[in-house]
């Protein structure tokens, strides 16, 4: 067995995307998700990522609607379901089937009440659980009442239906999650961007088709974030990726190892206070030049009135005759609710 405990982007995005989907059951949606995770978390460890295909990827990475599919994954060429579920008694064989006759496999993933460990238990050929049921039918006494039979093979006899050439213990060495400031590794001015998304191993390629080693990762820039209709600083980082697709935000795709984390992370439009204070009051983040360790922020006593977008902030302080302050970034840090 193996266990997956799934972070804060994960629930996010679990939850977000039953909300899109309009499930009638929002938490079994939810935990459906979920569990499709925790099995796709363990296809990018152990298994050869051009040997598997999740249909349901960019739907739940970018919280949109998923298109009809009868199966969740693609492994070595098998349709394979994921059935999620807090009662075990949804893993007996007869349950199973009746659920979902059809595809090659079924993967079975259990869950905690509060959604924060799923393990998942097995796997189990179709053919296999039809055969227990028929048998089960046909036996002539009664089965055990205080034991039932839950067929699953263990999972990572999974790697045994592929070709001999599985690759174990592969997890990807990417740093960087939703909502991260980064900064292009090595550039003597580089500008901070956001984040978005990590795509996943088996859509690593770069604009001309190469292969990039490691997991690529697709970042916005604060300028085309601000152009947008919403306020993109109060979405959950989760979400950011569907933000950006549904409001053709360009993104840029980098190898992870071209980024690092940007010292300075601020940039116009942050809200932010200065840590020296006990009961500091909220300042927005006026300029910050790119490659400098200097945040320059002013105090508005409305800011919510101030009908500007951020890069243009800097003209209208002058233009109000607005004070400004000007601090190292070590002296600040986001007001409660910034990314």
């Amino acid at each position: 067995m193996y266990r997956f405990t799934p972070d804060e982007i994960d629930r996010e995005r679990a939850h977000h995307q039953a909300v899109i989907q309009g499930a009638d059951d929002l938490d079994a949606k939810r935990i459906g998700n979920l569990g499709e995770l925790a099995f796709e978390q363990f296809c990018r460890e152990y298994l050869p990522v051009e040997m598997w295909e999740w249909e349901n990827e960019e739907a739940i990475r970018r919280c949109n609607s998923e298109s009809f599919s009868g199966h969740d994954f693609e492994v070595f060429g098998y349709t394979v379901d994921v059935k999620s579920s807090r009662d075990v008694s949804a893993f007996l064989p007869e349950s199973l089937v009746e659920r979902d006759p059809d595809d090659d496999i079924v993967v079975m993933v259990w869950h905690r009440d509060n959604e924060d460990s799923l393990m998942l238990l097995g796997w189990e050929r179709l053919e296999t659980l039809k055969s227990k049921v028929e048998t089960e039918k046909a036996f002539s006494g009664e089965s055990p009442e205080k034991l039932d039979h839950l067929a699953a093979r263990p999972m990572n006899e999974l790697i045994d239906l592929g070709p001999n050439t599985a690759h174990m213990n592969q997890k990807p060495e990417n740093p960087f999650s939703p909502g991260d400031r980064v900064v292009k590794a090595g550039d003597s001015e580089p500008s901070v961007g956001i984040v978005v998304e990590v795509l996943p191993p088996e859509q690593n390629t770069g604009a001309f088709g190469h292969e990039m080693d490691g997991e690529a990762v697709r970042v916005a820039f604060p300028s085309s974030l601000d152009e947008g209709p919403g306020a993109w600083r109060d979405y959950h980082p989760a979400i950011l990726a569907s933000y950006c697709d549904d409001q053709d935000v360009k993104l840029w795709t980098y190898k992870h190892e071209n980024l690092a984390f940007a010292d300075n992370p601020y940039v116009p439009g942050d809200q932010v206070v200065k840590t020296s204070h006990s009961d500091p009051d909220t300042a927005v983040v006026i300029e910050s030049p790119d490659g400098s360790s200097e945040v320059t922020v002013a105090f508005f006593t409305d800011f919510e009135e101030v009908d500007v977008l951020p890069m243009g902030l800097a003209d209208y302080c002058e233009d109000n005759d607005i004070k400004c302050y000007t601090y190292e970034h070590p002296e600040i840090e986001f007001s409660v609710g910034e990314n």
